[in-house]
């Protein structure tokens, strides 16, 4: 039987789209209250890959996670911003109840080398992937361990142990974040908090597509997106692309009770590819 989070509410940053929109769909559909929040609108661009939704994707969010029969919060997040952190999770669980699921999954890149980051550029790569996730989890911690139950669950990467070409900030940022779930899990470990890190290849989302374009660019072969995307495929073992429901199922398994005693570890999924 799949497993049941009934009684349980889950923030989800970057939770509009891609792999924090399938783990919220997962985490809501296991009977989990939800609150889902990313970055509206394409303000804050500085030549990265993320996947900023617009409001209108917001309201799309909200009523497919409502129609799963539970609490739902969804709303602009900037986890850049401590306030914004805590007037979102304040909303949150008055809507869904205290917040005992953390999942990290915003985050966003940019295929430069190391001298094309600009000081903004760095910063905002690492404050989004890796700053963010302390933010939210320095917010949440404590409230975890003194109800004596909580799960963390940031989403990393590959790169965080191989490496990625052209990717220093990215990596630099899942490296950092590997660190401090670890850290997390230790903190949590004698209150009944867990943390662990799901680190995915690539994963089919609109994150992937934006990257993989820019990537195209930079190598100026004139290769077409999709050949691009079949390429990748093609060098997986398992010749495909991971699908974010992938990600979202081990992320629902690691929120039961039966992973309670999985913490502090990095779990790949990568279809048998060494990236």
């Amino acid at each position: 039987m799949p497993p049941s989070l009934h009684g349980r509410a889950a923030l989800v940053t970057g939770g509009l789209t891609g792999q924090g929109f399938a783990i919220a769909q997962a985490l809501a559909a296991a009977g989990a209250n939800v609150a889902v929040g990313s970055y509206i609108g394409e303000g804050a661009r500085l030549g990265d890959a993320a996947a900023y939704p617009e409001r209108a994707q917001l309201e799309n969010v909200q009523a497919a996670l409502t129609a799963l029969g539970v609490k739902v919060h969804a709303g602009h997040l900037d986890v850049r911003s401590s306030a914004i952190i805590d007037a979102f999770i304040a909303d949150a669980e008055v809507m869904c109840g205290p917040i005992d699921i953390l999942v990290n999954a915003a985050g966003t890149t940019a295929e430069q080398p190391v001298s094309g980051h600009s000081d903004a550029l760095w910063d905002k790569i690492i404050d989004t992937n890796l700053t963010g996730a302390f933010r939210t989890t320095r917010s949440l911690l404590p409230k975890m361990m003194a109800r004596g139950w909580g799960r963390v669950i940031n989403i990393g990467s590959t790169a965080a142990s191989v490496g990625w070409k052209d990717n220093p900030a990215y990596c630099a940022s899942k490296s950092g974040l590997l660190g401090l779930t670890r850290c997390v899990a230790l903190e949590g470990a004698p209150h009944g908090v867990t943390a662990v890190m799901i680190s995915p290849t690539w994963v089919e989302t609109e994150l992937m597509r934006r990257n993989v374009a820019q990537v195209a660019e930079r190598e100026g072969k004139g290769e077409s997106l999709e050949a691009a995307m079949a390429r990748i495929a093609g060098q997986n073992p398992q010749q495909r692309i991971i699908q974010p429901n992938e990600v979202a199922g081990l992320a629902v398994f690691l929120c039961s009770e039966a992973a309670k005693g999985i913490t502090a570890e990095n779990i790949q999924i990568t279809g048998g590819a060494l990236w």
